[in-house]
């Protein structure tokens, strides 16, 4: 983005990131630990939030992540492929038991063997079919449910 400051100045800003939804709508984001906005980012951020509004986009600024959270995710990514989740036996069945939140891997379990059934609650719970509490660390005690259980 570039444009010119109240002085004339010429000024540009590369926002962190753009996301295009289903409906079309845009979303631009910046990043930035929100104890690290000074006046200058403060100033492009408006300008960015300005720009995105008169296009008809979304605009946000978000800060740190929640480390947690981060590990988390980046574990559960790695089931992100559909090869997690080939068995739609297994998908459909590990469903009907998180219909109540249960334990993680006491209620994974009761289909197998643990190390052959975790990979598809971790790729269920990649795709958002099965829910968690991602603030906390993933544990054998964390409690998984059906995503429209909760």
């Amino acid at each position: 983005m570039f444009w010119e400051d109240e002085r004339g100045k010429r000024v540009s800003h590369a926002p962190d990131y753009f996301a295009r939804f289903a409906d079309g709508r845009g979303l631009v984001v910046d990043c930035r630990p929100l104890d690290r906005i000074d006046a200058r980012s403060a100033a492009k951020f408006a300008a960015a939030r300005a720009a995105c509004e008169a296009v008809g986009w979304g605009y946000r600024v978000v800060g740190e992540v929640d480390p947690v959270r981060m590990v988390n995710v980046r574990w559960l990514a790695g089931y992100r492929h559909p090869r997690h989740g080939a068995d739609d036996g297994l998908a459909a069945r590990l469903l009907a038991l998180f219909s109540v939140p249960s334990p993680l891997v006491a209620q994974a379990a009761l289909l197998g063997d643990p190390i052959a059934v975790l990979p598809t609650v971790f790729h269920l719970l990649w795709l958002r079919r099965l829910t968690a509490d991602l603030s906390r660390p993933l544990s054998d005690a964390t409690l998984v449910s059906r995503a429209e259980a909760r």
